[in-house]
């Protein structure tokens, strides 16, 4: 309004976009928690079976009242959290609730108060789907009772986070708008009062003064800086949906990030199998069926190794999964473990449909909760029928007499096995057993006294993993480089995460804290613990929460990953929250500022090396302004506080300011990363925007550029020039010197004066000749002598103007090299 009053129209007008553009963001970050709520009521299930007074009726989800009996089957979304009552092979996928990488297998024996949420195998909650088998269970929590219900809450709770940048340019806008304000009415005062000067003349100079000292076009060129930030991180696999996440990303010092799917495939392998007297490590990754099985003796397969045979062989006709290849990626239909282990078997040299034709399945047993095994039978079409069963390893130890040895079935080893499990799990790693009988030929049917009271002999055990992606371990080495702790936060078992953290190389000083641990800590044990350890596993949502904003109270500033509705609390308060675009619930990605849309973690630290570059660049461009437009300033101080004439007039900053910003510091907005960029710590919390070394470098510039336009405008007027032509020369020298300083501006952390620095980008180069251009117009054309007073010069008065630019620069270079040469210095200190 101030900017329209004083005829500033282009000012107005820049500054009323602006606002309005943050009116709009405003608008909509406000609307985040209200679509977060609403991407979780719309995983509620709309419909639900239930049992009602005896009768089986359909009815809406939200009808359910505590003590209603609700059936569930493969394909239903769990419509309330319900105490289950039977359970049939009932397998739920909770990993948008717990984290969990695979689905959960559910039965109805109660577990202890104190179990922590993933392993209460009793329940079946809110909004997570069932994949497999049939239940029963009595609903004991609906609506915002239920544990969906309860982060619902937990969402609404939680306030918008700002990030640095917004909060340092509020800050600075507050500063500078008083300093301003304040020091424009003192040097009115002190025109009125010590020069005796009349008001209209005087509050023209302090107009002039205030128009050079404002960034007008500040603003503007950082939302415009952040866009472009926005643009190449799209290219990473990063969909911003918050402009200032773009900066803040570049100052993340802690990634807080969920394991499944991001810092792992989300794919399940074999990794080892035993049998008796053999071990083999399974290699390759997916589900694709390439890989070498290696043994003692290096590479082998089925057909070299019986025993490997008979393992593989249970693996894949004990499995009700399918592996297809679409568009050349191997994909499994069915159960991810027992994708993996189709694959196994496809590694082993055994062909699904082969076997499929040789062995056909007369029947089966599917995995119950209850007994934890899975059955099936088959026969060769001839004389032989073999019964092989799947399941829990401790399960079929105990069921088991014999096992398979090289010669044939022998005595049973059951120490050797029970210690053989605990070696896998201590590598994260889930187990499976296989053991096999034969039946007799023409059997028809299996049933569970057949099963248990058989001679089953033990054919091996696997063990199975969601591996680490390779590019994950990189990107973790990179982050630690760049001074970025990495900690991962998962609702998965301890032993599990332990596994994974030691092949990403996460630190484990403190081993693994679980969230049960993080229950008994106070807020002061708690701000200890978040700063030692970096693997926390079975948290809850709280916890996910309370790491934040723990990290937050010690000053770091945090990027939080995830995927489920568990997630989407920490994500909202997270400084900058990323979700999962593939396997990411709406909940979570409402309330994520970032999307990813591979779920890499690789992408992760790829947006942030690009978060990096727009924050040195938005550095750039304030490194740039402010200088620039603290030279016009002083220059006018000087010469209302000398007496002397003004070296320019209003109209004529304003041109200056408004030709500038937009084709000269908006070039700063495209400049590529500086070499080094993510060998340094990232900048914390509470650095203003004027650190040391701008306050020193807007010093330093205005002094120069107060000598430079002294020196045209005097030299001018005592060649015996107008007025009007000293002015158009002082403009034009003002320009080159920022045109100049450009130059130095673009490289903080090195010299500008290589090749690569004086050619420039084509942005740079493009800005620098529109700028000429315009310049030219603002001299020669007969127009702008009407607008602005200036007047034609000669070549001999341009050249001039360029040395002034010219000497500028050589100076600033001179002054960086002496800077950086100073023992004791580190260059992020003093440059950012």
């Amino acid at each position: 309004m101030v900017a329209a009053l004083l005829g500033h129209w282009v000012d107005a007008g820049v500054i009323i976009g602006v606002v309005v553009i943050n009116a709009i963001v405003g608008f909509i970050q406000e609307g985040k928690a209200e679509r977060a709520m609403s991407a979780i009521r719309n995983m509620l299930q709309p419909l639900a079976i239930v049992l009602r007074n005896g009768h089986r009726q359909q009815m809406e989800a939200a009808a359910l009242v505590p003590g209603d009996i609700v059936l569930l089957e493969a394909g239903d979304r769990v419509p309330a959290d319900l105490r289950l009552l039977r359970a049939h092979g009932l397998k739920i996928d909770e990993a948008p609730l717990t984290g969990e990488s695979a689905p959960v297998e559910k039965q109805v024996m109660p577990v202890a108060e104190s179990a922590a949420l993933a392993d209460r195998a009793c329940m079946a909650y809110s909004g997570t789907l069932v994949t497999a088998g049939q239940g029963q269970g009595l609903v004991v929590a609906t609506g915002l009772a239920s544990e969906l219900g309860r982060i619902s809450s937990l969402i609404q709770s939680v306030g918008a986070m700002r990030s640095p940048l917004l909060v340092q340019m509020d800050r600075f806008a507050r500063q500078l708008s008083f300093v301003i304000i304040a020091f424009s009415a003192l040097l009115l005062a002190f025109g009125l009062l010590k020069h005796q000067m009349a008001l209209d003349d005087a509050f023209l100079v302090v107009i002039g003064i205030a128009v050079a000292a404002i960034p007008e076009g500040l603003p503007a060129v950082l939302t415009i800086t952040l866009a472009i930030g926005v643009q190449r991180m799209a290219g990473r696999h990063a969909i911003i949906r918050r402009l200032a996440a773009v900066e803040t990303l570049g100052a993340v010092d802690v990634i807080c990030s969920d394991k499944t799917g991001t810092l792992t495939r989300n794919e399940m392998i074999v990794d080892g199998a035993l049998a008796p007297g053999r071990a083999w490590q399974i290699g390759g990754t997916g589900y694709g069926p390439t890989g070498d099985i290696t043994g003692p003796q290096g590479p082998t397969d089925a057909a070299g190794d019986p025993l490997l045979a008979g393992l593989a062989q249970a693996a894949l006709l004990c499995n009700d999964a399918e592996l297809a290849q679409k568009n050349g990626i191997w994909c499994v239909a069915g159960d991810p473990m027992e994708g993996a282990l189709l694959a196994f078997a496809m590694k082993a040299g055994l062909d699904p449909a082969v076997e499929a034709a040789t062995w056909p399945r007369r029947d089966a047993i599917p995995f119950d909760a209850g007994h934890r095994f899975m059955a099936t039978l088959h026969d060769n079409r001839r004389d032989r029928a073999l019964i092989l069963v799947k399941g829990a390893p401790e399960r079929l130890i105990d069921m088991c007499q014999r096992q398979q040895g090289p010669e044939g079935p022998v005595p049973l080893d059951a120490a050797h096995w029970r210690q053989a499990v605990e070696t896998f799990a201590a590598q994260g790693q889930r187990v499976l057993a296989f053991a096999a009988q034969t039946a007799s030929f023409g059997t028809e049917t299996l049933s569970f006294a057949t099963v248990e009271r058989g001679d089953l002999v033990l054919l091996g055990l696997v063990g199975l993993i969601d591996p680490p992606r390779a590019e994950a371990m990189a990107a973790i080495a990179e982050c630690h480089r760049a001074g970025i702790s990495v900690k991962m936060i998962t609702g998965d078992h301890a032993l599990t995460a332990a596994a994974i953290a030691r092949a990403l190389g996460l630190k484990q000083t403190d081993g693994v804290v679980t969230g049960r641990d993080l229950a008994a800590l106070d807020d002061a044990a708690l701000a200890h613990c978040v700063r030692v350890t970096d693997v926390f596993a079975r948290t809850t949502p709280e916890d996910k929460l309370r790491l934040v904003q723990a990290l937050q109270a010690g000053g770091r500033i945090v990027a939080m990953t995830g995927d489920g509705v568990n997630d989407a609390p920490a994500l909202k308060t997270a400084d900058v929250g990323i979700a999962m675009g593939q396997r990411g619930t709406e909940a979570a990605k409402e309330a994520a500022e970032m999307v990813l849309t591979d779920d890499n973690f690789a992408s992760i630290v790829a947006a942030v090396r690009e978060g990096r570059t727009v924050g040195d660049n938005v550095r750039k461009v304030i490194a740039w302004t402010l200088p620039t437009n603290g030279g016009e300033a002083l220059c006018m101080i000087t010469a209302l506080v000398m007496g002397t004439l003004l070296p320019m007039t209003a109209v004529q900053i304003l041109w200056i300011n408004m030709v500038t910003a937009v084709l000269l510091g908006l070039t700063l907005a495209f400049e590529p990363m500086e070499p080094g960029a993510m060998a340094r710590p990232p900048g914390g919390k509470g650095k203003g925007v004027l650190d040391r070394f701008l306050v020193w470098r807007i010093a330093l510039t205005s002094i120069l550029m107060l000598i430079g336009v002294k020196f045209t405008l005097h030299w001018m007027l005592g060649r015996g020039t107008s007025v009007e032509e000293a002015r158009t020369l002082v403009v034009n020298a003002l320009v080159a010197m920022e045109i100049f300083y450009l130059f130095s501006v673009r490289y903080l952390h090195m010299t500008s004066l290589t090749w690569t620095g004086v050619l420039g980008t084509p942005a740079v180069l493009i800005g620098v000749a529109g700028t000429v251009l315009l310049q030219l117009a603002f001299t020669y054309l007969p127009l702008c002598h009407k607008l602005f007073g200036t007047r034609p010069l000669s070549l001999g008065e341009l050249a001039v103007a360029a040395g002034t630019g010219l000497a500028l620069l050589l100076v600033l270079e001179v002054e960086k090299l002496i800077r950086h040469a100073l023992p004791g210095k580190k260059t992020r200190q003093q440059l950012s």
